[in-house]
């Protein structure tokens, strides 16, 4: 079974520009997006992958993902027209540890999330100067909702 142990937080800094490793853009796009599971399609360069994940909240959920040609990942984006997410993907390392952040685009534009995939809940981790409030419990954050509920759409704006 493939269980994904993520925890997300906000930003308090940039600091963490200085050690990015590499970016990638990524464009993803939803199928279904409503309980038990979310369906999407993620391009970044030329790869593509199907992927699909339980809607439980926290920071346990099953996930499943698979390579799918580009080709038929771009037809099915055009044919489906889902909602969708843009953003950019910075990869660093922190004691040890792979962070991923993504700062998004279009009507998300203005808002970063860290993300660290963890192999125990209970699992612990540095947590670097630049980072600010866990929003992991929190379901506007997740991709499938920014991409229904953008980020700019929010009343209250940065949170």
């Amino acid at each position: 079974m493939a269980v994904e142990i993520e925890r997300k937080f906000l930003l308090r800094s940039d600091a963490w520009r200085e050690t990015v490793e590499r970016s990638e853009a990524m464009s993803q796009f939803y199928l279904s997006s409503g309980p038990p599971s979310s369906i999407r399609i993620r391009i970044a360069g030329e790869s593509a992958w199907l992927n699909i994940k339980g809607w439980t909240i926290g920071t346990r959920r099953l996930e499943f993902e698979y390579p799918v040609p580009v080709a038929d990942a771009r037809q099915m984006q055009a044919a489906f027209e889902g909602p969708q997410v843009e953003k950019t993907r910075h990869y660093l390392t922190v004691a040890g540890h792979r962070w991923e952040v993504d700062e998004f685009h279009g009507n998300n534009a203005g808002l970063v999330v860290a993300e660290i995939e963890l192999g125990d809940e209970d699992e612990t981790f540095a947590r670097p100067g630049w980072l600010g409030a866990e929003v992991t419990g929190d379901v506007r954050y997740y991709n499938v909702s920014l991409a229904e509920q953008p980020w700019q759409d929010w009343a209250h704006g940065t949170d």
